[in-house]
């Protein structure tokens, strides 16, 4: 005997502007209409379009007691007579019916400002989809991606992925569900590199891997891949500097376990790891060179350098260059 389908929340407060969690909010609450009535449909509209009857309207039970879902986009755009209307409902809501409130956390007015506060006192389910925007943010997401698709990965598999396919979520979100449905289930560096070969190899940092370990051919090679195909030339840079940084103090902190060194420099143990087998081949002076050459190289890109593809070359070559002393 199958359980008996739960009563979706009748009122609900979507929090934030990252765009796919939003979606991904409203899908839910859908889904879960359509448990109780399959035939539950959904409507969206931006609050600014609604007047307070079309939005007493939209909420009112229909005569034949159709489930359905109904999205309230850019609530913080409200005006006081719509907000007004909004809490009055949430405060009675009618049977068969999800209110769902996309509202971005801020606010033009003060009634707008004030109403996430007044659906929460009314009872609403709260949703938070904040902006994504740090890397631990990013590789945390990843990781719950990759749980959810039923694997797992590890520290060094997320920033590979990030690496080959780039920040955006919806692009991120299906790489992980493909390499779990291809990986059986194990997801790793080496997996990621096989999956997204073509993309891996002419990112930034596929350029800084080689520059920094004194690979003259294999740097120009991935630099003129990501000059054909698009890469930023910002980019490109910032996975230079980074290298260079990482490896510089990575150095300084001396040969240790890279997990006790992980927790004093703030990094992942698999990041000192790597840095500690990159370091080979260089001297203090060899990495006080390559960090100037790298800060040159940030203001170039930016618009100081008439030519950013020489500069970036340029870059490249003298990194190769200074390390082992050359």
């Amino acid at each position: 005997m199958s359980a008996p389908a739960v009563t979706p929340d009748p009122l609900q407060l979507v929090v934030g502007d990252e765009e796919l969690l939003v979606e991904r909010a409203v899908r839910a609450a859908l889904d879960a209409a359509r448990k109780i009535d399959a035939q539950a449909d959904l409507t969206r509209i931006r609050v600014t379009d609604l007047t307070p009857p079309e939005l007493a309207e939209l909420v009112s039970p229909s005569l034949f007691a159709e489930g359905r879902v109904i999205a309230l986009e850019a609530a913080q755009e409200a005006g006081k007579e719509i907000a007004d209307t909004v809490i009055a409902y949430a405060k009675a809501p009618a049977d068969g019916i999800t209110l769902v409130v996309i509202h971005s956390g801020g606010g033009r007015s003060k009634a707008a400002k004030e109403l996430p506060a007044a659906l929460r006192k009314a009872g609403a389910v709260v949703i938070d989809c904040p902006k994504i925007t740090k890397a631990n943010e990013r590789e945390a997401f990843v990781r719950n991606e990759v749980r959810s698709a039923g694997g797992k990965i590890d520290p060094e598999g997320i920033a590979v992925l990030i690496d080959s396919v780039g920040t955006d979520l919806r692009e991120l979100a299906a790489a992980a569900s493909q390499l779990v449905a291809d990986s059986g289930g194990n997801v790793n560096a080496d997996e990621v590199r096989r999956y997204h070969r073509g993309r891996a190899e002419v990112t930034g940092f596929a350029v800084a891997e080689k520059a920094v370990i004194g690979d003259r051919a294999g740097a120009l090679e991935a630099l003129r891949w990501a000059m054909q195909t698009g890469v930023p030339h910002v980019l490109v840079a910032d996975a230079l500097a980074d290298s260079v940084r990482t490896i510089a103090r990575v150095s300084a902190a001396g040969r240790a376990d890279p997990f006790q060194l992980a927790g004093k420099l703030g990094m992942p143990p698999w990041k000192v790891k790597k840095a500690q087998g990159q370091s080979r081949g260089w001297d203090s002076s060899g990495l006080a060179e390559a960090m100037s050459v790298v800060a040159l190289l940030n203001a170039d890109v930016k618009g100081v350098a008439a030519d950013a593809d020489y500069a970036l070359e340029r870059a490249v070559l003298r990194i190769v260059a200074v390390h082992g002393g050359r």
